[in-house]
């Protein structure tokens, strides 16, 4: 089968199945046997190179044990399939026994399964679900692996459309801009708090992979990039885009970056990391046991704004940030709002604010955003403003016409070489002190779209 129609196809198998109800159920029932492939086949690789290796999954678990379909009707189907996966193979994977020094390699199997479900109901469409997977790719081979990379993709623009899943995903585009910004280096530690289904690391992981030469350049790599994701369908479907990049111990965690004392970091060794790459949620609320584990001027409601708290608390010396925020953190005045601009003025050094085009999240939402660029190495010196306008023959973006990479050749262009610039009488780029920001009162709502006004004629006698 040709891997562009691999999904499609499980999709339809999977519509005829009574217990499954839309496009995010569906998704969550293809990672997690996607998962299980593709960590088999992990493991195939880690076999051969240590004799020692010991499986933490039972081997009856296996991929390669109940999957494979061999056509001599010892394979399990209809009624048989779904009592072992539902009652020995969920079971057995969420309630592993794990010690305190267990490999982040096999920690990350009791994570992916703890909240997982099948939905399927009909054991005889799960096997031809089943049967489909263990046929399309043949993960043992790197070229296979990498080439299904691109249908991972697709599962993760499909979760654009699969209702709140979407908040998931983020442009491939801008979180390639945003890594290219803040070019991470082998040896830097490349954070995300809410790292969805990871699209922000794998960009980071594509630069540094074209850094890599040597087996100790290959270690580096394996251990730069750490993660949180709080929903499970994001968890398992990071994870297993780490493991496509052969990152074979994602330091990816199940949990709420929120729900630990900031406080705390700056006193841990591993703590604090070199390059953060974010799109908080926003929207959101937390509850005041949350707000608890923030100093009090930086105590909100608001969930971005904790998370630039997070950070605040989390970024190294030295350390850079690029940070995808909505238009109300810039002109907000209350309190923790202003607490935060503030520290990003006075205590890093925000020094750009790119203002992205109101439909780059279309379909999901059509709040306009935009990336704040700041570092941890002096407080900033000013801030430069640039407005992103629609490309040429563009009116907005869309499921089917998506922002691009290419889309981004002003911006960065710009980038490299920073001017002031006026178009109709409106600043696009424009260069503000600190003064200047300080005496707004902190309204960083600057180098906005121009809104057109309406003339309103006088009646006609």
């Amino acid at each position: 089968m040709a891997l562009g129609s691999l999904v499609k196809t499980l999709q339809n198998i999977m519509r005829k199945d009574a217990g499954i109800n839309g496009d995010a159920q569906r998704i969550e029932q293809m990672t997690w046997l996607f998962f299980l492939k593709i960590y088999d086949a992990k493991e195939e690789e880690w076999e051969f190179h240590d004799d020692s290796y010991k499986s933490v999954i039972p081997e009856r678990l296996r991929w390669h044990s109940w999957a494979v379909d061999n056509c001599d009707g010892k394979a399990p189907t209809g009624a048989e399939l779904l009592d072992f996966i539902n009652n020995d193979l969920f079971k057995t994977l969420a309630n592993l026994e794990m010690g305190p020094n267990a490999p982040l390699s096999q920690v990350v199997v009791k994570a992916a399964f703890t909240d997982a479900n099948n939905y399927m109901k009909d054991g005889i469409l799960l096997r031809q679900v089943v049967n489909e997977i263990d046929k399309a790719v043949d993960f043992t081979e790197y070229k296979e692996r990498h080439a299904f990379g691109e249908i991972y993709e697709t599962i993760l623009k499909d979760l654009q459309s699969a209702g709140n899943a979407g908040e998931f995903y983020t442009p491939r585009a801008v979180t390639d801009f945003m890594a290219q910004a803040l070019a991470p280096k082998l040896g830097e530690k490349v954070a995300d708090f809410a790292c969805g289904t990871g699209g922000f690391l794998t960009s980071a992981l594509k630069i540094l992979d074209s850094q890599v030469n040597t087996p100790a350049d290959r270690e580096l790599y394996n251990s730069s990039i750490y993660g949180i994701e709080k929903k499970q369908l994001p968890y398992l479907l990071c994870v297993t885009n780490m493991l496509l990049h052969d990152i074979d111990s994602p330091e990816i965690f199940h949990d709420n970056s929120l729900e630990h004392d900031v406080r705390d970091w700056k006193h841990k060794k591993d703590g604090q990391f070199d390059v953060v790459l974010m799109n908080p949620p926003y929207g959101g609320s937390e509850n005041a046991s949350i707000q608890n584990n923030f100093p009090v001027a930086l105590r909100s409601s608001e969930t971005a704004d904790l998370f630039l708290g997070l950070i605040l608390h989390r970024l190294k010396k030295n350390g850079r940030a690029a940070v995808i925020i909505p238009d109300g953190f810039l002109f907000g005045q209350d309190a923790a709002k202003v607490e935060i601009k503030r520290r990003l003025l006075e205590e890093m050094n925000l020094h750009t604010v790119l203002r992205l085009p109101q439909s780059v999240f279309a379909p999901y939402t059509s709040i306009t955003t935009n990336v704040l660029f700041f570092d941890n190495a002096h407080p900033s010196e000013g801030v430069w403003y640039y407005r992103m306008d629609m490309p040429d023959g563009y009116k907005h973006f869309s499921k089917t016409k998506p922002i691009k990479l290419e889309h981004m050749a002003k911006v960065q262009e710009w980038w490299n070489n920073r001017k002031e610039i006026e178009e109709d009488g409106n600043p696009k780029a424009k260069f503000h002190t600190v003064d200047e920001l300080r005496n707004s009162g902190f309204n960083l709502d600057l180098c906005g779209y121009p809104h057109e006004e309406e003339k309103i004629l006088p009646p006609t006698s």
